[in-house]
């Protein structure tokens, strides 16, 4: 087991999450002007009403399930290994995506102030940095969050302050001939629809929180929820709100404000030093959104590991508990993209926003899920299915929207890019997932094809077999309290589609006195004949089925926790599920 280490509390982890999330004011208030001109601040309030509905989904997905993986681990702990996959498969896209885009967009900042910098090698060196914080250890990575968090805060409170200040001078003329400028581009329904979809990139990084929770303090997580939605409901709207009451609508459509809006406005009502201060804290919020991909990503990869989706090759910690060669990895990955598109990453933008706007979509299905397949199990609190189902609508009109978007002059549309990514990364899950009957393929063509060169292929056979038989002497236990034969079978069925074994414990433990379920012998050697390939072992136990009894029997087995599972426990159960240690929900 890997060394105990400081939980983050409430400030390090809103910070963490929160700099991926507000760095969006930099970029969505010109968006959505772009797309619904004077109503962008009506898309971006709906865009909070629609995360206001996501802060109790993922509050009752989370605290029922308080485990790192996000969306992943709902799905996991609801459906099979495949579907959850999915969800792990979009996540990862849109942290690859979100840390390139971050990096390279923040360099661009400091471009503005430092022209004669090379923008592809030192995005790299960016990068680099901050997988070096990653792997030096979480809770020093939230230190340099927290400060990062503070200066944009405290920016863009000097900003808003520097608007106010210059609107009460001038007067708010600009604002209200705005609002009666002609719309572009059709309806004011389509305006605000298409501005509604544009804007949903606003809520990148409400979903990174939900991928660490193990390592914040108990409490925390909800904590992070309301804090990253009060954020970005203040700050989006009002940024909104202050650009049209400063420039005409033409202007803010044009190239220059799309990417460079704030900086444009502090010179506008501040002057240079205005400009300069927004440039820097343009720069530090979207290093720390950096920062946050990598913190999501190995909370996620580290339990995908753990479920033996990635190689067990990944698990390896350092002497500060990081797992750093996930960290390494990743690094890899994201470089290797920014080469790959040299530069030009708002060719990342369709991959970007249909990775993270699906991500949320099948969170919502797995609130649902769990609602229909894990009812009993307790929870801090509950969406309503009403507002659930209008979450899950908003965001796949959201995703619509972006679906459907024509793409920028010169760009592929946003599916294209997406698909490019994705197929090849979703086969390589799958090849994982289903490593054991192509290693059984591949096993039976060797022997067809080298059947005269029989030395070669006793020599293969030999090694695939190894490996075969590593992962498949892997036990698994199962505790259950009856003789329910039906529940049984599904245990095992669970176990035959979803994980390579060759052995089961059936585990049942019996206080003092108690004779125990009268036919649950008789049951397993029923299912011992059906399952002729699984070797399933009976073992009664006296005691009381507790926390530490499981990880004793973890230690004396040498089965990980993560590989017992149980089922649903009901409100009676005496233990919540995160004090058990990792122990999967399978029935």
């Amino acid at each position: 087991m890997s060394k105990s280490h400081k939980k983050l509390n409430q400030l390090a982890s809103t910070a963490i999450c929160g700099n991926d999330i507000s760095s969006s004011v930099l970029y969505v208030s010109a968006l959505a002007i772009s797309f619904a001109g004077q109503y962008a601040w009506i898309t971006l309030l709906i865009v909070s009403f629609v995360l206001f509905l996501f802060r109790k989904i993922y509050g009752e997905v989370v605290g029922a399930l308080p485990l790192n993986g996000g969306a992943y681990n709902a799905l996991l702990n609801t459906t099979s290994k495949g579907t959850a996959s999915l969800a792990a498969t979009l996540t990862l896209l849109s942290y690859m995506a979100t840390a390139v885009i971050s990096a390279n967009e923040g360099i661009h900042y400091l471009h503005h102030l430092i022209p004669m910098m090379p923008i592809i090698p030192v995005t790299i060196v960016l990068l680099s940095i901050f997988a070096l914080l990653a792997i030096i250890g979480i809770t020093e990575s939230a230190k340099v969050a927290i400060g990062i968090f503070i200066f944009h805060l405290s920016s863009l409170a000097i900003l808003s302050g520097s608007i106010i200040y210059f609107l009460m001078q001038n007067g708010i003329t600009t604002l209200f001939e705005n609002w009666h400028f002609p719309i572009t581009g059709g309806s004011i329904t389509n305006a605000i629809f298409l501005g509604f979809a544009a804007s949903m990139l606003g809520v990148s990084g409400f979903e990174s929180s939900a991928n660490f929770v193990e390592e914040q303090e108990k409490g925390v997580f909800p904590k992070t929820l309301r804090n990253m939605w009060s954020i970005v409901s203040i700050i989006n709207p009002l940024m909104a709100i202050f650009a049209l009451a400063i420039f005409a609508i033409p202007l803010l459509q044009s190239d220059a404000y799309q990417n460079t809006l704030l900086i444009q406005m502090g010179e506008y009502v501040g002057g240079d030093w205005l400009a300069f201060l927004i440039a820097i804290d343009a720069f530090l919020v979207l290093s720390g959104a950096v920062l946050t991909s990598f913190v999501g990503v190995t909370g996620l990869l580290e339990r995908m590991t753990l479920d033996r989706i990635l190689p067990p090759f990944f698990l390896k910690k350092n002497k500060r508990g990081s797992s750093y060669r996930i960290v390494i990895m990743f690094l890899l990955l994201c470089i290797s993209v920014l080469l790959i598109t040299n530069g030009n990453v708002k060719l990342l933008a369709g991959v970007y926003t249909i990775s993270f706007l699906s991500v949320m979509a099948l969170f919502g299905i797995g609130n649902i899920l769990l609602k229909i397949k894990r009812d009993s199990l307790p929870r801090p609190e509950k969406a309503g299915w009403l507002s659930v189902i209008i979450a899950i609508l908003a965001v796949l009109i959201a995703l619509w929207g972006n679906i459907v978007m024509p793409p920028k002059e010169g760009l592929p549309s946003n599916l294209l890019v997406f698909s490019i990514y994705f197929i090849p990364t979703i086969l390589f899950i799958a090849v994982m997932l289903n490593r054991t009957i192509l290693l059984k393929a591949v096993l039976k063509i060797l022997d067809a094809v080298f059947d005269p060169l029989r030395k070669f292929s006793v020599v293969s056979d030999r090694k695939i077999n190894r490996v075969l038989q590593k992962i498949n002497q892997q036990e698994f236990v199962f505790f259950t309290k009856g003789d329910n034969i039906a529940t049984l079978n599904k245990v095992m069925l669970y176990i035959e589609r979803n994980e390579h074994t060759k052995k089961i414990k059936i585990v049942t433990v019996l206080e003092k006195g108690n004779p125990g379920p009268p036919n649950l012998k008789q049951e397993i050697d029923f299912l011992d004949r059906e399952y002729p390939a699984i070797d399933i072992e009976l073992v009664i136990l006296e005691g009381k089925f507790t926390p530490k009894l499981i990880q004793e029997l973890s230690q004396k087995w040498e089965i990980p926790i993560n590989f017992m599972f149980i089922g649903s426990p009901t409100e009676k159960f005496p233990y919540k599920i995160e004090e058990l240690g990792g122990v999967r929900l399978i029935i």
